[in-house]
């Protein structure tokens, strides 16, 4: 497993293995991983015979009051777990390689990104655009792998990649999750054990709504209402959203008739954890 740093060290990796004919699959993380980054390798691993990593906590995504500087970051660790999969090649580049002096380029993708976690933290899908352009233009993979679990995310990712005309398919991977139900996360390092032990409500909720859609319950509101108030029954959960919105373009809707998207965004303390469930109408 190879250690990259430099843009040019990556490009010529993937030309080598280009000239002999081999397929390239990308995971981008921020590090810190988890069982749920490893099992986007693991699919990677399985379906293309190269895979590459990018370990990059991307500032331009983090607000100004946001984690940034507390983010979690251990390379030695991510590393070791990372070549448990194994992948071929880890590009761990420096903020200044990626956005050296007089860097004034970014990707905006509009309508998917003014709800949801667009409109809880302005400018944070922009960051995610435009590195993650930077990275599929440095990788140029033929597949790149994201959960579930960062559902707009991957719509966003999506977005982008067709209005583009980027020349590579989007895989997504369902929520990896504890054995409590918990979505994982590298933010759940930050949660207090009594934090931790009330956290599961998150995904109880979203099932409880899918459970009432089974047995007939349509209206939006409703279902929403519900999930908030089983959320705000756990000790020191704070909502920060609760939506139900259509798919895949993430429109108001009031009532279920198609493919809808429950997400949720709950702070324990100063942790912020998100989820989601899509909700068959």
């Amino acid at each position: 497993m190879q250690l990259l740093t430099e843009i040019a060290r990556v490009r010529q990796l993937v030309n080598e293995n280009r000239r002999r004919g081999k397929s390239i699959g990308f995971v981008p993380t921020m590090g810190y991983l988890h069982d749920g980054h490893l099992e986007l390798m693991r699919q990677a691993r399985q379906q293309c015979d190269v895979v590459i990593i990018s370990i990059f906590v991307n500032p331009l995504q983090f607000g100004p009051s946001e984690d940034f500087n507390r983010y979690p970051r251990d390379l030695e660790r991510d590393l070791k777990l990372a070549a448990t999969v194994p992948v071929d090649a880890v590009f761990h580049p420096q903020a200044a390689e990626m956005y050296p002096p007089g860097f004034s380029t970014h990707v905006d993708v509009a309508g998917l990104t003014g709800c949801l976690c667009g409109r809880s933290r302005p400018g944070h899908f922009r960051g995610v655009a435009t590195v993650v352009t930077k990275l599929f233009n440095i990788v140029q993979p033929d597949r790149a792998y994201f959960g579930q679990k960062d559902a707009q995310q991957v719509l966003v990712i999506r977005r982008l990649v067709e209005d583009l005309n980027l020349p590579l398919e989007i895989v997504t991977v369902p929520t990896v999750r504890e054995a409590d139900g918990l979505a994982m996360s590298s933010r759940n390092v930050y949660l207090s054990p009594q934090e931790r032990a009330a956290a599961p409500v998150i995904y109880q909720s979203l099932l409880a709504a899918r459970e009432a859609v089974r047995q007939g319950e349509k209206n939006v509101a409703r279902l929403a209402e519900m999930v908030q108030r089983q959320i705000s029954s756990a000790p020191g959960a704070r909502i920060d959203y609760c939506e139900i919105r259509s798919l895949p373009h993430l429109e108001e809707i009031t009532h279920l008739a198609g493919p809808a998207l429950l997400a949720v965004a709950v702070r324990f303390g100063q942790t912020r954890l998100i989820d989601n469930i899509v909700l068959e109408g």
